[in-house]
């Protein structure tokens, strides 16, 4: 299953940063993943006030991938 894996540093303090995924539907590969991934972003970004997204990829959704 494919993720879009976001990492996100903390707005008070750039220095905390963490990786979040938001796990895709079983029929989304790679390449589907990096076009349908940008609108994802303002919904994460308002459910996550504090945080900014730095940079995103497109990979595994299971846990110890990242």
């Amino acid at each position: 299953m494919i993720a879009i894996i976001i990492s996100a540093c903390l707005i008070s303090d750039p220095g905390v940063c963490k990786d979040y995924k938001i796990p895709l539907m079983m029929d989304v590969d790679a390449r589907k993943c990096l076009f349908n991934a940008p609108p994802h972003f303002s919904k994460w970004a308002s459910e996550h006030p504090g945080w900014r997204i730095v940079k995103w990829k497109c990979g595994a959704a299971s846990d110890q991938d990242i």
